[in-house]
């Protein structure tokens, strides 16, 4: 991968950028956003759906990601389509070879399983991730991009008063709307630091992520100790790939310990699962 200069600059920056996002979105450590308002001043409150959610904060955080393109010389190409991959394309102003893909993702905190959270999918590993020059549902072809980085968001869900979703305020009682989510926690990491063995989302081709949230947070998942180009390998041959379990019948390989025994490499490449959940 080229640029790899640029791409540890363009790492560090959006860290740091990361960490500031809490104050811009969040008063008292509750979200800003009360609800939607409309032209006779009624606001209508917003549930804790994860999708609204999701568009809502990316809406939020939008103007502060065009503030930071700026600064860093940088501008913003927004996928065309609303399932292309990634959301936000950063070009380098200096040098348009230099491309930087960012997804933006969202989880909220297991509070039955404390230091967990409920993951995310990392983008798909289908005809994109494996033909590295093709355009399907791409901003531009993988292999262009210098980094893939992913900038999460995790969060509380707050208890709310039965019914909440269906209350209408007056502009008079913005104070007194509560906030759907709360307790954010930002961090910025390159996707394949925090990927996990597994699919992230029912029968569709997408990478999921780790969810134990210290781990998220310090980019060791479950490639940190092999490294990208095993992931890469990994991912492209999910699903795939066949091995023989212990009673002899064939199956899909799926896992990475599994990988690795299939391409004869050593299990300390395989990093330690996390703690697990106890309830």
């Amino acid at each position: 991968m080229k640029y790899t200069e640029e791409k540890a600059l363009f790492a560090a920056a959006l860290k740091e950028f990361a960490a500031t996002l809490a104050e811009k979105i969040a008063q008292d450590d509750e979200w800003t956003i009360r609800g939607f308002i409309d032209v006779f001043k009624n606001i209508y409150t917003i549930s804790a759906d994860t999708k609204i959610v999701s568009k809502i904060l990316e809406l939020h955080l939008f103007p502060h990601f065009l503030s930071f393109a700026e600064r860093t010389g940088y501008e913003i190409e927004l996928a065309t389509y609303q399932n292309w991959y990634p959301d936000l394309t950063f070009v380098k102003k200096a040098n348009s070879d230099i491309k930087f893909a960012v997804d933006l993702k969202t989880t909220y905190r297991d509070e039955d399983y404390p230091g967990f959270c409920n993951g995310f999918t990392l983008g798909s590993h289908g005809e994109y991730f494996i033909d590295r020059t093709s355009t399907k549902n791409i901003q531009f072809p993988y292999e262009q991009y210098s980094g893939h980085f992913c900038l999460g968001i995790i969060y509380s869900r707050a208890e709310l008063p039965k019914n909440e979703e269906f209350h209408v305020y007056t502009i008079d009682d913005v104070g007194s709307i509560p906030a759907v989510i709360r307790n954010f926690t930002f961090f910025a990491e390159e996707k394949w630091r925090i990927a996990g063995d597994k699919g992230g989302s029912g029968n569709t081709a997408n990478i999921g992520s780790i969810q134990y949230i210290p781990d998220i947070l310090s980019g060791n998942g479950v490639f940190a100790k092999a490294g990208e180009e095993y992931f890469d390998d990994y991912w492209a041959n999910f699903g795939k790939m066949e091995v023989t379990d212990i009673s002899g019948k064939r199956k899909k390989l799926s896992s990475f310990v599994e990988y690795l025994r299939y391409r004869n490499l050593p299990d300390t490449l395989n990093n330690p699962k996390p703690p697990k959940r106890k309830g």
